[in-house]
């Protein structure tokens, strides 16, 4: 939890992204990763416990899912993809209040499912968040083309 807010932090004081975009940002890098690592567990290990059993299975769990982030990201880059809308027009409206306490409940959610510690759970969780995420990003990029 405090890296993410961390993150946050970091984005809106040293890459200048307003408060709202830099916690989006944050959470939904933070929810694709965790549903990225949680599958991998799953396909490698069978459950999360099992890859917490020896820590050389967590070491190959982490590398794992950075070298697929890493060349994920690489061929998002070279391709095109990304977000590219303008952070600046950012206007609070009563949407921008709504994911402030979406992202809030998240952050209160996503403790309760470490907490449980069940695979399906993990995945189901982190898939509707990133779902959730992606889509309302990408429709706020396709509203502000339009402008």
């Amino acid at each position: 939890m405090i890296t993410i807010l961390l993150f946050a932090v970091f984005f809106t004081v040293v890459v200048r992204i307003p408060l709202i975009w830099s916690v989006i940002v944050t959470v939904l890098g933070y929810v694709v990763y965790a549903f990225l690592q949680t599958g991998l567990a799953k396909l490698l290990f069978g459950s999360i416990a099992i890859a917490q059993k020896d820590i050389s299975d967590g070491y190959l769990l982490q590398f794992a899912s950075g070298f697929i982030v890493i060349l994920l990201s690489i061929w998002l880059y070279k391709i095109g993809w990304g977000f590219k809308f303008d952070f600046e027009r950012l206007r609070l409206k009563f949407e921008d209040v709504l994911m402030i306490m979406l992202i809030s409940i998240f952050l209160v959610f996503v403790s309760v499912v470490f907490y449980y510690n069940d695979l399906l759970v993990n995945i189901l969780f982190f898939a509707a968040v990133m779902v959730f995420l992606l889509y309302y990003a990408v429709h706020k990029e396709a509203e502000e083309d339009i402008d």
